[in-house]
């Protein structure tokens, strides 16, 4: 569910691929866990960047998993692993593994970060009572191998996203293509494994592996389906979950983009409305659509003249788009936006903006939704859907994620089908949370997702703009987790949502007057990199 382009005229472009397939036993094999759980796991020292690096107080490992869990004793990959110890012996609940979402975001480094968010919300008691683990995902960062294709292929300057004609929207499809192919021939004998039933597996071997009879699981985004799926697949291993920002599984995958463009053009205009509202402090406009053709202006001018000679309209758009994820945002943002426009600065803009150059979460991205779903096939499909939705007035982020997703048209094999979720009778109670103005996973998410796990709870963050908002200073939110987490506790169930929390006003709405751009830029420090979701 990520990024897309436009044309007047639809090029119709077959994809094609023979000689792959998906393996279905990812969803109907063993789990291989045994043969995992026999070897243990050899925990040593963490790579760290400095004696300041979290990562210090944690340990490290590679598990081997089977690459193909029908074929448990052929070729083996590796996941990478970290652990955060338990402190509270005497209360002592066992594993919490954490996905922060993708997919292709890597979670090693998330063992240390979600004992220190849960802290932050004045709940380390409870933290204190996990071991923590942190893991990357089958292909993803230090586990082994590492995917990816062409590490250049988001290097700046990019061609617009959003094509003039039809030799542009070609040149989009090209390209595509051309990544698509790369994936085949670098790891063709890895794609067909990278389902989401296979990365849970994997978890289930770590599990195992671990020596623990069950796991809790703390999923942001895209890890609200990733835990889905383990839950369908080992309903009687899960102690406790966490879902924050919850995937819809009824849009698996195509749709859910097309979801997506909708509920970003809403929270980007929410943002130009915003710094309408501080007009005296931008000067960027004194209403929503002021503010919005100024930044259309600034895109347009970007493609003839990139700012700072290095920022395109796409770059700008990727840049920026984090407004629509995270209000915390806002403030640096507009602030960046407003030294350019006004004061010739790009500075601001070029501090924030991606220098390409590794492709590894990309690439994953594109190998698991592959994997998942069916897709189109014909571009037609593609171009009409993206092509409608732009002239209905959702232009912000509809062809950017088209190209986000482009390559899984010329996939070399047609994956899924997709995975049912399902809730198990028995399978413990899980603790939902959504935000009901989410754009990256929208709220009819987290109602999906309720429907499916009749036992779970469903949280609203009424009014919350921020993806999976939860340990991001949001009191009534915060402390369900934390009890949940601590003792199994869940809200009441009521029809419909179970439970309802405000946006808080000075997070969902800040006010820049208050804030400086120091606190601005740190109150955007819990934000998920990867993912959409």
């Amino acid at each position: 569910m990520k990024r897309i382009v436009l044309v007047a005229t639809a090029a119709v472009v077959a994809a094609g691929g023979a000689g792959f397939a998906v393996s279905a036993s990812a969803d109907t094999g063993g789990s291989g866990a045994a043969a995992v759980a026999a070897k243990g796991i050899d925990w040593g020292k963490c790579e760290v960047s400095g004696p300041s690096d979290p990562m210090n107080k944690a340990e490290c490992a590679q598990v081997e998993v089977p690459l193909d869990y029908g074929r448990p004793n052929g070729r083996k990959i590796s996941i990478a692993v970290s652990r955060f110890r338990h402190t509270d012996e005497k209360n002592y609940q066992g594993t919490l593994f954490v996905n922060p979402g993708g997919p292709g975001g890597s979670g090693l480094q998330y063992a240390p970060a979600l004992a220190r968010w849960i802290g932050g919300t004045g709940h380390a008691d409870v933290a204190a009572k996990y071991d923590i683990i942190g893991f990357d995902p089958r292909g993803v960062g230090s586990s082994k191998p590492a995917l990816s294709c062409d590490p250049n292929f988001s290097d700046p300057i990019r061609p617009d996203y959003v094509p003039s004609s039809a030799k542009e929207e070609k040149a989009w499809i090209a390209k595509s293509r051309k990544y698509a192919q790369d994936c085949a021939k670098k790891f063709g004998w890895l794609l067909p494994h990278m389902r989401t039933t296979d990365a849970a597996r994997d978890v289930d071997a770590i599990r195992a592996a671990l020596g623990q009879d069950k796991i809790s699981w703390y999923g942001f985004s895209y890890g609200t389906y990733f835990g889905a799926t383990y839950a369908t697949l080992f309903p009687k291993r899960v102690k406790r979950m966490v879902l924050d920002g919850n995937v819809n599984p009824k849009t698996v995958w195509y749709d859910a983009q097309l979801e997506q463009d909708k509920a970003f053009e809403h929270n980007m205009k929410a943002w130009w409305a915003w710094i309408a509202k501080y007009d005296s402090l931008y000067h960027l406009g004194k209403s929503e659509k002021a503010v919005e053709a100024k930044y259309y202006a600034v895109r347009a001018a970007a493609k003839k003249a990139p700012i700072g000679g290095q920022m395109g309209p796409d770059e700008l758009d990727d840049t920026v788009l984090s407004a629509g994820y995270n209000t915390g945002y806002y403030i640096p943002f507009a602030q960046a936006l407003s030294a350019w426009v006004n004061d010739k600065d790009a500075s601001g803009l070029l501090d924030w903006m991606s220098p390409g150059g590794d492709d590894n979460g990309f690439a994953v991205y594109n190998a698991v939704q592959a994997a998942d779903a069916r897709w189109p096939r014909n571009w037609r499909k593609w171009h009409h859907d993206a092509a409608k939705l732009y002239r209905q007035g959702y232009r912000f982020n509809t062809w950017s994620n088209v190209w986000f997703n482009a390559p899984v048209a010329f996939w070399p094999f047609q994956g899924g089908p997709e995975f049912k979720l399902k809730g198990a009778k028995g399978l413990a109670g899980m603790l939902l949370v959504q935000s009901t103005q989410d754009a990256a996973t929208p709220v009819a998410g987290g109602v999906e997702m309720h429907k499916v796990f009749p036992s779970s709870r469903l949280v609203f963050e009424v009014g919350g703009k921020t993806h999976a908002n939860t340990l991001n200073g949001n009191a009534c939110l915060d402390d369900k987790v934390a009890a949940y987490l601590d003792t199994g506790a869940l809200p009441q169930s009521h029809r419909g949502p179970d439970a309802y929390c405000k946006a808080v006003p000075a997070l969902n709405d800040p006010d820049p007057t208050a804030m400086t751009a120091k606190a601005a830029r740190a109150s955007a420090g819990k934000d998920l990199p990867v993912g959409r979701p």
